[in-house]
């Protein structure tokens, strides 16, 4: 039996880590959650997980595995220390020109990736630094697309609007006043959900403008409503490649690298037509999306979990030795201790 520790601080991750959860559990592992930070909701544990609740309680669990889906985590956690990502690459960049996506931080020692674009570019950094590994796994967040059953209520025209919480890139505040009147005009039923880092006074100005066709959804999973929507409205948010995975068209507004797997528009007037179009499935367009998904996530067999429980096992038995240590990273990792509360070695 090896022991495993969920590290999270978003409730997204719930979603994320419950399909290795499943398959851990059914052989026989140790699973404990712990939460950073105050964004993770308690509730949303299920009967039978369990909680870490301090960091001394995490030394004195010693886990074997700590996965997480965020950008960092503390160096000094005992454990394999394994991350599977909180999304998909959306193109999004700092101030300086850096994608955030791929910046290594030095803080993990196995970087499982979704397909064979994001694999290029971290096993090239893996050339370079030397002290993490990187295995091609899909992302276990999918797998119940593909195995969960679902069956679509075919007399409804489902639209979901998701939007990123980036200030400069989030469509949510623009077109609020167009998604209420399409709402109101066409014979649709419109869904809103957003990440959950999105501003309140943006999710209370959706919550007023519900009505019968237009409903506002807070979720910790939101694989249901990527399986009931026919068309998905959105900027620059990597639930977009959650969607298409399933052949499905995306309308986004101001995207930041638009290409011929979406449908973008930059003109709050132009959004109908544009839905209008998707929900015919342009051949052309279905084809851009089907190369698109093949580079992101080739994987429809609902097993990426799997893949990636046995990429940590190559790891723990010494499979794919690292070059290198990974670096001390000192300063991030008082930065952590800090937060924690935590100062012992």
């Amino acid at each position: 039996m090896k022991k495993y520790l969920f590290y999270i601080s978003q409730n997204y991750s719930f979603a994320i880590l419950r399909p290795i959860q499943e398959i851990l559990l059914q052989r026989g592992d140790q699973v404990y959650w712990y939460f950073e930070g105050n964004a993770v909701t308690e509730s949303f544990l299920r009967s039978g997980e369990h909680r870490l609740r301090d960091a001394r309680q995490i030394f004195e669990y010693r886990p074997d595995v700590v996965i997480a889906t965020s950008n960092s985590i503390p160096g000094f956690l005992p454990g394999l220390k394994t991350c599977v990502f909180h999304g998909f690459d959306a193109g999004k960049r700092r101030p300086n020109g850096e994608n955030d996506h791929f910046k290594i931080r030095g803080c993990y020692d196995l970087y499982c990736t979704q397909g064979p674009g994001m694999t290029r570019v971290f096993q090239e950094k893996q050339r370079q630094l030397g002290f993490f590994n990187v295995i091609e796994t899909g992302w276990p967040a999918l797998d119940p697309l593909f195995t969960r059953p679902f069956h679509k209520q075919a007399t409804t025209t489902d639209i979901l609007f998701c939007s990123t919480f980036s200030k400069r890139l989030s469509a949510a505040p623009i077109l609020i006043d167009t998604i209420h009147a399409i709402s109101r005009e066409m014979d649709w039923q419109w869904t809103v959900q957003f990440h959950p880092k999105m501003p309140r006074e943006i999710v209370e100005a959706y919550q007023k403008i519900q009505h019968e066709k237009l409903r506002f959804v807070e979720t910790d999973d939101i694989i249901p409503l990527l399986q009931q929507a026919d068309v998905m409205l959105s900027d620059t948010s990597s639930v977009i490649t959650m969607f298409q995975v399933l052949h499905k068209p995306v309308v986004t507004f101001r995207n930041i690298s638009p290409g011929p797997h979406l449908l973008d528009v930059s003109e709050e007037g132009r959004v109908l037509e544009a839905l209008q179009t998707a929900l015919t499935r342009p051949e052309t367009l279905m084809q851009a999306i089907t190369r698109h998904i093949e580079e992101l996530h080739p994987y429809r067999d609902g097993r990426s979990s799997e893949r990636v429980v046995e990429a940590i096992d190559a790891m723990l038995q010494g499979k794919c030795p690292v070059q290198r240590p990974r670096p001390r990273n000192f300063l991030r990792n008082l930065k952590f201790r800090k937060r924690l509360g935590y100062w012992r070695p």
